[in-house]
Formats: structure tokens, sequence, C-alpha cells
């Protein structure tokens, strides 16, 4: 990870005029969670998703002296059928603190309730966690990455879908309450007035079932569309130099005043449930939790307040109030069956 961070940092401070705001309380709050054996709960950052390249060049902004501490820089969600399609990628990826994450448009295995969100929220909470039903030995699998040796054994692993195997980052001591970064919007979108897509409802699940309440901080980008349009011409994978980016960060939002209430009556769920079938693991959920209407409500609800806080800080930046049929999933439908390419609105759209 430092390798490929200090590529980041030379691209954004040799080629490019970066400007932050709001990065001296987020260094400090990565300051406080240095040793992970003194953490008492995780972190999630929120962003707006701009370009293909928004991760990593984005934590090309961080001071060279936090790119070489891996248990202190983020945990990414990276698309499996991008990022994971030969063992090459998938080292390098791992490495790169990736997690493999199948694309519901894209996957069977894809969705919510997917066991790479299981390790997302296991990350964020008070672990060491071991996989009980993972097989004794790793797969085959021309996709897993080659980072399995001989002394490691199946509860130090997880698979996406059952015949991968790649080692489970929650099942070690200094990866709890590690941080997450995820881009909720699931896809780019690039539009000259920043508007955002509505957010998919993995977001919730992180914020609802980490243990204890994670911190959380929005993030809003610009500027990295510019570095990575996707209107651009040959080369197309050389980023552009000499572009204007901008990355705000929002202040560390107060949790339990806006989330608090969801997690309660997430809790109270869970109990009833639990009172009926048994303790759940973390991250595990029975059928009512993951799909009865009031399961459903609290995630919806959660997903809105955290893209609410997202556009308190796109605010800060002076851009107008977002519609509010922005957040809605059925606002999106006008886009038609073509997931991808420009929109009416003259916005454009790409899967990562």
């Amino acid at each position: 990870m430092g390798a490929v961070g200090l590529l980041c940092k030379g691209f954004l401070t040799g080629l490019s005029k970066v400007e932050t705001h709001g990065m001296e309380g987020f260094l400090k709050l990565l300051d406080e969670r240095e040793d992970p054996a003194s953490r008492e709960r995780g972190l999630i950052t929120v962003s707006n998703h701009i370009s293909v390249m928004d991760d990593p060049i984005l934590w090309g902004i961080l001071p060279l002296s936090y790119m070489f501490n891996p248990d202190n820089l983020r945990w990414g969600l990276g698309s499996y059928d991008l990022c994971f399609t030969n063992k090459g990628l998938s080292t390098f990826f791992t490495f790169g603190q990736v997690l493999p994450t199948h694309r519901s448009a894209h996957s069977q295995f894809g969705g919510l309730f997917q066991p790479t969100i299981t390790q997302a929220i296991r990350l964020l909470s008070r672990g060491p966690f071991y996989e009980q039903d993972a097989p004794v030995k790793p797969t085959t699998s021309l996709k897993s990455p080659d980072l399995i040796d001989p002394f490691t054994d199946g509860h130090l692993t997880f698979s996406t879908n059952g015949q991968d195997t790649f080692p489970a980052p929650s099942a070690y001591l200094s990866r709890r309450h590690a941080w997450v970064h995820i881009f909720p919007e699931g896809m780019i979108h690039q539009s000259e007035d920043r508007i955002m897509r509505y957010f998919k409802w993995g977001v919730s699940r992180l914020i609802l079932e980490s243990d204890p309440m994670p911190d959380i901080v929005p993030i809003f980008i610009e500027g990295f569309d510019n570095i990575m349009h996707e209107t651009r011409t040959f080369p197309r994978f050389i980023p552009r130099p000499f572009k204007n980016v901008r990355v705000t960060f929002g202040e560390k939002l107060d949790a339990e005043e806006v989330f608090g209430d969801l997690r309660a009556r997430w809790k109270q769920m869970r109990a009833t449930e639990e009172r009926k079938e048994g303790q759940l693991e973390v991250g595990v959920l029975n059928e009512k939790l993951k799909y009865s209407p009031e399961a459903v409500s609290i995630r919806k609800e959660c997903t809105r307040r955290m893209r609410q806080a997202v556009l308190d800080v796109r605010r800060q930046r002076g851009y107008p109030e977002d519609d509010p049929k922005n957040s809605l999933a059925e606002t999106w439908l006008r886009e038609g069956p073509g997931r991808e390419g420009r929109k009416e609105d003259g916005s454009i759209t790409k899967d990562t």
C-alpha cells in the first residue's frame, strides 16, 4: 500500500492542484487510532463516487507518514468482476486492502448479504472473528490470491462464492475496529452540478450491525472526474495531469444522535430473533432480519440519513440543495435499462 500511496501522492502533489478542507480534524482522528490495541470503535468514511480512480488517488492527500502503516489505512470494497479476475489482480488488490465484492448486475453472488459485507462489518467491530464454516483447505480457484501458506487453516479465510478463497482480515487482532471506506452510490456518476445518485443499502448494514457504533466521517470529493473522465480518449488508462481537485472532510458525526434510534430498533429486532433461534454471529442474519418490512424500513432510513450527511458537506462547498427525489432508487429508473454511458440529464454513469 505504501508504494501505491507514494505514486498517488506524487501525482497529486506534482501534477495536480489539490485543495483540502477539514483534513486536520481527520488526521487527528487517524492519530487517535494509530494503535489497534487502544481503539474502541471502527471508522467508516463515506463519499460520492466520480471516477474510476477515486480510490486510490484520493488517499494520496494523506501525509507520507500515514502511508506505511496498513493497520491504520482504509479497507475498501472492489468489484469482483473487475479487480479479482485472476490470481495476479486478486493478489494485488488483496494486498491493497480491497475486499472482493460481487455486484448484483454482474453476479448471482452479489447483493446486500454477501460474505464480503460480513467481513466489512467484522472489520469495524470488536474482533478477531473466525470463520466457523470455512473449509479447512483452500480452494484452487484461478481467481483466489496466492496468499495461503501451508500453516493457514480455513478459519483464517473466507469464500465469496463457495469456490474461491481469500484471507479473512477480520480474523486478525491487528484489524479490530478497522477503517472501512465505501462509495454507496455503487457506480461512478459524473455530472456538472455534482448531483449524487441514490445510496445503496450496504452502508446501512455497516452502520447498524458493527459493534460498537463506529465513528463516521462524510467526505465530498471534486475534480477526480477530470483526472479520469469517462469521455477521455486514447490513452484511456493514463490519468490526466494538471487538474484541480478538492477533498472536503466533514466533521465526525455524532453517530448516536444521527443513528442511535435506528440502532436501538435494530438491536431490539435482533434480540427478539436470537431469543427464538439462539445467538447469531456478528454480520450473520436470519431471514426475518434480512427481509422483514421493519428491517427494510430501518435500512432505508439509515441510508437516507447517511446520504444527507454527505449532502451537508456538499452544501458547504456552495452547491444548491439537492432534490429529495434523487435519494430514491425509483427516480433513477428514468435512466432506462442501460447502466452505463451518457444519460438524458447530461450526466455519465459507469459501473466500477
